[in-house]
């Protein structure tokens, strides 16, 4: 069994074949799927979908891009919806300082909150980091996020990062489609020095697609070519990826049944 712990199915790309993507990705043996939700709107439709389908899960929070917008009202509705059984982390929350719309003040600032919420609630955080490593590596460790633990979602970093989170921050490494990209040296590194038993698999679908369907919409039914690469990096079995990489998913991810 395979699982996507990381997948944006509440996107607008599947408004109108979304049950025929669900349905290839179950085809693909991906049995589990994780719907992230960052905001209002796709928190919303995540928690529709949960509903809808047995073996959708839900991640929640603010998303770094839109803290400027987040409110403590809005933190307040989603540590509500935490009590759900589907709910199963918080996130994606993190920083991003590619994109300038919220200061990075504000979002450190809704960040921390989202990291005591996941401790008060008692679930893993989801981490979205772009161009801002050191300050996200930092804030969770003088927040204590190794309280609950969490995944670095599609992980672009060195190998040297991904040792501090998983040891000091008590994280799992996730990889996704950059894997793939005969360029992109570092995911490979990592997936290749990195322990399987600290590796987790996504699409980040819509975004993100493998190889070789680079520059066409992603989608869950993708998430064996990951394993593929990673099993040949590592010189493994695809099954050992599949099954190494799923446990770890139900390691942390807790409420998955």
């Amino acid at each position: 069994m395979l699982m996507d712990t990381h997948v944006h199915l509440n996107a607008e790309q599947y408004e109108t074949d979304l049950s025929e993507v669900i349905q290839r990705a179950l085809d693909a043996n991906v049995q589990k799927m994780i719907v992230v939700g960052f905001d209002r709107p796709t928190i919303t439709k995540a928690m529709e979908l949960v509903e809808q389908y047995e073996f959708l899960y839900a991640a929640i929070g603010w998303h770094p891009v839109d803290a400027i917008d987040c409110t403590d009202e809005d933190l307040q509705w989603i540590e509500e919806l935490t009590a759900h059984p589907k709910v199963v982390a918080i996130g994606e929350t993190g920083l991003d300082y590619h994109w300038d719309k919220s200061p990075k003040e504000i979002q450190q600032e809704v960040f921390r909150k989202q990291i005591a919420l996941a401790k008060r609630v008692k679930l893993p955080i989801v981490i979205h980091n772009r161009d801002a490593t050191d300050d996200c590596v930092r804030i969770l460790i003088e927040e204590h996020a190794e309280e609950v633990g969490g995944v670095m979602h599609s992980f672009s970093g060195s190998v040297e990062t991904a040792k501090i989170c998983i040891e000091k921050l008590n994280f799992i490494i996730s990889l996704g489609g950059p894997v793939t990209f005969k360029n992109a040296k570092m995911p490979k590194k990592v997936a290749a020095e990195i322990p399987l038993q600290y590796l987790m698999l996504e699409t980040d679908a819509p975004y993100l697609t493998p190889h070789p369907f680079r520059g066409k919409r992603n989608e869950p039914s993708h998430i064996p070519l990951i394993a593929q690469e990673i099993a040949s990096l590592k010189e493994i079995t695809v099954e050992e990826v599949a099954k190494v990489t799923t446990e770890n998913a139900h390691r942390l991810f807790y409420k998955i049944k």
